[in-house]
């Protein structure tokens, strides 16, 4: 696999349709897919067939008639809408004398160039050195390609031998180099699980943004920083797939002087690479961990259900279950049937863009993350004013007001944080009677 940046490059993308349902969308998003890479679609070119060829993938005239339609077109590569063997690879390479590409390919390629932080650069690198490993090749080494020699003990059996032996040396180098990647990911995962524990420690809910890439993640999370006036906080948002890798957590607080933390995730994809997966359960670790999943569903694309679907199930691949989610059915101002906004149950349709709508969604949240907060009485000695403060910085203080035995508050608590002060809550019911 090439490691080059590829810029506004002709490219034809291919797919064998075997009457999948989603066959036609996969095609519109690998488009897609190929422009975020930066490059521009040519042309399309289908094979409808019962099986995939072994070999070659599509079908010997199928490929001799690509080959000849990127010669017409000046086209160097082909990216084909699915995973190909190693040897399906060389062998289409070999007819068309053409560059060709996978989807997986594809997708590292986006994500190689879009990671920022040094934990999404380590998580991308590992998933290609594990796409790479079984396509290191006898013959891309110069001990594989010397000429033979005469006799039971002569050059030809000796150079294969050597081949060989270099060929798995090839792979222990790879295989060295992403367990060092992996060791350093957990360093940097040990850090961020004990900043994440410290917030849980601090009883602050915390809601995850998932969902399809370019749903409008970034652009919820910037309206409800807006509205809570933390502009400078914002996230960068781009009209493309994959426009980030990185989580972003920001801590909001509501107009009762409640606290909460969001997240926003990387996007999902259909038929995500297995290995990008496996490596970004890392990023993913702040949806694990939530109190509330927000799912973001651009309302206005007409395969929407499609792309709740791949949410679903990533989600499931990494993990992720048993969490409350509240569906966010985005970019209603793009369908003009449709009122907005407007919530029913665990749902809400909106546009991340109108002030509304960001007002009904932090109301939304409040409701949801707040139903098992309390009214509670606590009593606290005057030497413990770092409770004091923790709770006017952290909660909603009803009334304070200075007594004999130390400072009266009457504050409104979660589940945690009743248990945490709890001897304070004793101590206040005492004093009342």
């Amino acid at each position: 696999m090439q490691d080059t940046t590829i810029q506004t490059i002709p490219t034809i993308i291919a797919g064998l349709d075997r009457q999948q349902a989603d066959f036609d969308y996969t095609m519109t998003e690998l488009g897609e897919l190929v422009t975020a890479a930066g490059m521009t679609v040519s042309s399309k070119v289908t094979q409808r067939a019962d099986h995939i060829d072994a070999a070659t993938y599509f079908g010997k005239g199928k490929v001799e008639e690509m080959a000849a339609q990127a010669r017409g077109e000046d086209v160097p590569i082909i990216v084909v809408n699915d995973d190909l063997t190693p040897s399906q690879t060389r062998n289409l390479e070999k007819i068309t004398k053409l560059s060709v590409m996978d989807r997986t390919e594809l997708i590292l390629r986006i994500f190689s160039s879009r990671a920022r932080t040094r934990e999404a650069k380590l998580q991308v690198a590992i998933a290609r050195e594990e796409y790479a490993l079984p396509r290191v090749h006898p013959s891309a080494n110069p001990l594989d390609q010397q000429g033979g020699g005469r006799g039971a003990s002569g050059g030809a059996t000796a150079n294969r031998g050597a081949g060989e032996t270099q060929l798995e040396l090839d792979k222990r180098v790879i295989r060295k180099r992403i367990t060092h990647m992996r060791n350093e990911l957990k360093e940097i995962m040990r850090a961020q699980d004990t900043r994440r524990d410290r917030r849980i420690h601090q009883a602050l809910p915390s809601v995850a943004l998932v969902g399809y890439t370019n749903a409008g993640k970034s652009t919820t999370m910037n309206g409800m920083l807006q509205q809570y006036g933390l502009t400078d906080k914002q996230v960068m948002v781009k009209n493309q797939l994959f426009a980030t890798l990185d989580t972003s957590v920001r801590k909001l607080q509501l107009p009762n002087h409640r606290h909460f933390l969001l997240s926003d995730t990387v996007g999902f994809v259909s038929h995500l690479p297995h290995h990008l997966v496996e490596s970004f359960k890392a990023t993913l670790a702040e949806a694990r961990d939530a109190d509330l999943l927000i799912q973001v569903v651009d309302f206005a694309d007409p395969h929407y259900r499609e792309m709740m679907a791949t949410t679903e199930e990533t989600l499931n691949a990494i993990g992720v279950k048993d969490i409350p989610m509240l569906t966010v059915y985005n970019k209603a101002d793009l369908r003009p049937d449709t009122h907005y906004p407007d919530r029913e149950g665990m749902t809400l349709t909106l546009s991340a863009t109108d002030p509304n709508s960001i007002r009904l969604l932090g109301q939304t949240l409040n409701e949801l993350l707040y139903k098992d907060y309390v009214t509670t009485d606590l009593l606290v000695p005057f030497t413990k004013g770092d409770v004091v403060n923790y709770l006017r910085d952290n909660t909603e203080v009803k009334s304070e007001h200075y007594t004999d035995d130390g400072t009266a508050v009457t504050a409104v608590l979660g589940p945690i944080d009743r248990g945490r002060f709890a001897e304070y809550v004793q101590a206040a019911v005492a004093a009342a009677k």
